[in-house]
């Protein structure tokens, strides 16, 4: 990754809370704690062997299953996902067990609609991934066939893809979408077309993000919803949270995987108008307000945990000690609940959504900072995350959502993206495994490595 000097970091740290202070103290045995994480997925992978295999997603609590993104019929997410948090850890076996998986049962041909973003930055993005890993031609035509299914979607007259196809017949639906699932394509789908030499694939991706931000506002602003058909805006929301958030992070990852210089002018001009018109510094911490997206007005001071991933993306553009600010707030919140709810208001210092989804994003923010300076108060962070998660998310069958943060109260849900972020995370920034080339690296926005692996 791109790496930025420490100027000014400390500036953006002054303001830390005593269990972050502490932590710094802490002496840790990394590699151990790196050991305890393989563990745990191995003790996961285990119970999802046994009790779900090639199903879409297991249910931690009462070893069940659910589907998704495709109802009523698993296509293997969890498996996918998986596959090269598996082999960066050295489970070796358990990699080429599920890589026989998709050999022997991944089939696109489906009559039925999936969301076009999910199933590429998980599935298309999880099989690339596995690819990099190990370089079986199995896994780029896999990828690929699917990609081929997707792609319909992108024929709409702005070049902004419907939000759902039918993989048998090519059908779609739902031209209201949003910045989020218009513009998270292009590192899945360039990778694609560099492995493959077939440009549709970065074609579409890079059309769709151009049509996108070529609408932005007169404050630089997008807003949370947009029609694929027209081009018109649908709402006058600007986040940086849900809806939102793979757009501005899929801009710096254009540049940083491929050299590309108009992503990065674009992904400045936004982040730009979002430091301008967003942050909000109340208390000693840095927050991002939603502000109507055409004359900036406030509009609330709710924050999706999906916004944390941020803080590591200030730090990737140059901002990095408004990154690390981000961060702490964040850390703060979880050194307060113990884990962090899906939503919370920074103004009233309240938790607005109480249930957690297993999210990653503060993880992620953690080991893109760590990337960048190496301070240990990073991966103390990522160590708060793990343990925490490891003492109130850990069922009998595997690792489970949340319904409520403040009893703890377990929901029986695994999602996908746990297997491929998260555990990932946690691994690199703890084990410093030499099958990672930690200056020269790139994951996704579902965490798969799609440069960076070393053999």
């Amino acid at each position: 990754m791109s790496r930025v000097g420490r100027r000014g970091v400390v500036a953006g740290l002054l303001a830390l809370a005593a269990p972050a202070r502490a932590a710094r103290r802490r002496r840790e045995d990394w590699r151990g704690l790196a050991g305890e994480v393989r563990a745990e997925m191995a003790w996961a992978w285990g119970e999802y062997r046994r009790l779900a295999w090639g199903k879409d997603e297991i249910r931690p609590v009462s070893g069940g299953a659910s589907t998704f993104p495709l109802k009523g019929r698993h296509l293997g997410l969890s498996l996918i996902e998986a596959l090269d948090t598996l082999w960066a850890m050295g489970l070796d076996d358990a990699f080429r067990d599920g890589v026989a998986w998709v050999r022997a049962n991944a089939d696109w041909d489906v009559d039925g609609e999936v969301s076009v973003f999910e199933t590429s930055i998980r599935v298309v993005g999880g099989l690339l991934s596995a690819h990099h890993a190990c370089g079986d031609p199995m896994l780029l035509a896999k990828a690929r066939d699917l990609a081929d299914r997707l792609l319909p979607a992108f024929a709409t007259p702005t070049g902004m893809p419907c939000r759902y196809v039918n993989l048998h017949t090519g059908a779609v639906r739902d031209t209201a979408t949003n910045p989020a699932e218009v513009g998270g394509y292009l590192p899945e789908w360039g990778t694609l077309s560099r492995l493959t030499g077939d440009p549709r694939y970065a074609d579409a991706a890079r059309r769709a993000v151009r049509a996108c931000f070529e609408r932005r506002s007169r404050l630089d602003l997008l807003a949370v919803r947009i029609d694929a058909l027209t081009g018109a805006w649908l709402d006058r929301r600007a986040t940086i949270g849900s809806y939102a958030d793979s757009f501005y992070e899929y801009l710096w990852d254009g540049w940083q995987l491929f050299g590309d210089i108009e992503w990065k002018v674009m992904h400045d001009i936004c982040v730009n108008a979002i430091m301008r018109r967003q942050a909000d510094r109340r208390g000693g911490r840095l927050w991002f307000a939603d502000v109507d997206f055409e004359t900036g007005a406030v509009l609330n001071t709710r924050e999706d945990e999906l916004a944390a991933f941020f803080g590591g993306l200030l730090a990737q553009g140059g901002r990095h000690a408004d990154g690390a600010a981000y961060a702490q707030s964040w850390a703060a919140v979880q050194a307060r609940l113990g884990v962090l709810p899906e939503e919370w208001d920074y103004a009233a210092g309240v938790p607005t959504q109480l249930t957690n989804a297993l999210r990653p994003e503060l993880a992620d923010a953690a080991f893109n900072l760590w990337l960048l300076d190496r301070d240990e108060r990073w991966r103390h962070l990522a160590a708060d995350h793990f343990r925490a998660m490891r003492r109130w998310n850990r069922a009998a069958h595997g690792y489970t959502d949340l319904a409520d943060v403040t009893t703890k109260r377990q929901a029986d849900h695994c999602p996908g993206y746990w297997w491929s972020e998260q555990m990932k995370y946690y691994w690199l920034i703890f084990s410093d495994t030499p099958r990672f080339d930690y200056r020269r690296n790139y994951l996704s926005t579902e965490g798969n490595v799609l440069l960076g692996f070393r053999h």
